[in-house]
């Protein structure tokens, strides 16, 4: 059965970073998850498989690590997104893809990146992957507070300040994402939604039928241009 279109006279692609635009789940996933456990275990003294317990129960509960840290053990954010995201060596093993670029290229309409990640660490991955210049900005978690409160994909309220900065009603935003409980978010405030699927099966997500809040499933950047 044919998918729908993605939503005709998108005024703004907002894309996420890892496991989107590239294979985070190689290349930065297997050194991050244990970068933030040897933060918990060090910062709060538990011994590591505590502290790996404590990793996954906030990023389940808060769809953030830190946000958990945050709430219930006052970690500074900064230090935290800091000290997990030196990841020494990344560089060598990020990958960018011609075809990727080109359709970006090709792509009609302002487009943002809007990541959970650092800023410091997405600006090194986009330079790395030759992507950075391809887009009119980057929002990343250090720009998702709301009144003076942490709040990252996929709270609502963040998401609308987000369309409100670019000057755009959220009826003419498309978000491009591999994380479904993302989209979820960004469709209750009536964005349209694309479910990247390229590195679903590496990632452990599951490739169901698409979801009733998702627009379009894609496997490539280039099936936006369609």
């Amino acid at each position: 059965m044919a998918q729908p279109a993605v939503r005709r006279g998108a005024a703004v692609w907002l894309f996420d970073l890892d496991n989107t635009l590239h294979d985070a789940s190689a290349a930065v996933f297997g050194v991050l998850s244990p970068a933030m456990t040897d933060y918990i275990a060090t910062e709060l003294g538990l011994e590591h498989a505590e502290a790996d317990a404590l990793r996954r129960r906030y990023w389940q509960r808060y769809g953030a690590t830190l946000l958990g840290l945050i709430r219930h053990h006052a970690v500074k954010p900064a230090h935290f997104l800091h000290q997990t995201h030196l990841l020494p060596g990344l560089e060598e093993k990020l990958r960018s893809h011609a075809h990727d670029v080109a359709a970006l290229k090709r792509l009609k309409g302002r487009k943002y990146i809007l990541t959970n990640a650092p800023r410091a660490y997405a600006l090194r991955v986009l330079r790395t992957l030759g992507l950075l210049q391809l887009f009119d900005g980057v929002l990343t978690i250090e720009d998702m507070r709301v009144f003076g409160h942490w709040r990252p994909k996929p709270d609502t309220r963040m998401l609308q300040r987000v369309c409100v900065r670019l000057g755009v009603a959220p009826q003419r935003c498309v978000l491009v994402e591999d994380t479904l409980e993302h989209q979820k978010g960004a469709r209750r405030i009536g964005m349209g939604t694309v479910w990247m699927q390229r590195w679903a099966r590496r990632a452990g997500a599951r490739c169901s039928s698409r979801p009733p809040y998702v627009d379009r499933r894609v496997r490539r950047l280039s099936a936006l241009c369609r």
